[in-house]
């Protein structure tokens, strides 16, 4: 793991990345994280922030690479713009309005409403729902097609559960990180000092409230998996059997 550079603690250091909550606040398993407490709050300590992040990178670089799914979830409405902003910047799917219980664990429900959501949405597009609909209807679809979209839209390119997934503040969405734990997905949280950080794979200890801070690791990131999926060669698919009779020489008789 590369070693984190002086630039990257300074830029954090002067976003106020490194205050955490009220000490009362604290959760137990953040104290290896933390440098001091000043005036009642938790300080963390920057060059294992630094340290936290270059090992998630890595980790990302090298999802990249095998062409991985990474998936960024935010449902705090002051984060929600900047993982969304950082998801389609990468190409990947994210979760900012809600997480719907079983977006997981119960994929095969979840896919059957992203199907719907796209036939919905071809159907509107190629004028179909106007043939076929009246205007009542078409209103109604509307509707559906909307709400649709507010829990799924971010998804709907998903084939299949991610491979990894990105959080900002797992203690508020702590369903998220419950699922991937079930399913065994890595996950990587951007996490302030109330969060567990026994429940994540990479924790990433910095003041989660301040949007500052927190685009400054979406930011490191999104670039080492863009850098690591740049590198990526598909695989080429394995040739069709040759299902085809096979003839043989007619013989006189």
């Amino acid at each position: 793991m590369k070693a984190p550079s002086t630039n990257l603690i300074e830029r954090l250091f002067a976003s106020g990345a490194h205050f955490g909550f009220k000490k009362s606040r604290r959760h137990p398993t953040v104290t290896p994280y933390l440098f001091t407490s000043k005036d009642g709050s938790d300080i963390f300590d920057l060059e294992q922030t630094a340290s936290s992040i270059e090992a998630a990178k890595a980790m990302l670089e090298e999802a990249g690479k095998n062409g991985k799914t990474v998936l960024f979830v935010a449902t705090k409405d002051e984060m929600s713009r900047l993982v969304k902003d950082t998801a389609e910047k990468i190409a990947q799917p994210y979760v900012v309005n809600r997480w719907i219980g079983g977006m997981f664990t119960n994929w095969s429900e979840i896919k059957k409403r992203i199907y719907r959501l796209e036939s919905l949405i071809n159907e509107k597009e190629s004028g179909e729902l106007d043939r076929k609909y009246t205007k009542k209807e078409r209103v109604l679809i509307n509707r559906e097609i909307d709400k649709l979209q507010f829990n799924f839209g971010g998804i709907k390119t998903c084939q299949k559960v991610a491979d990894v997934m990105v959080v900002v503040d797992p203690r508020h969405d702590h369903i998220a990180i419950t699922e991937a734990a079930e399913m065994n997905v890595p996950t990587i949280a951007i996490m302030s000092s109330d969060c567990d950080a026994s429940k994540v794979t990479y924790p990433i200890t910095v003041n989660d409230a301040l949007q500052s801070s927190v685009a400054i690791v979406l930011a490191e990131l999104g670039t080492a998996y863009q850098n690591g999926k740049a590198l990526y060669v598909p695989k080429p698919a394995a040739p069709r059997p040759d299902t085809r009779p096979v003839r043989r020489p007619r013989t006189d008789a």
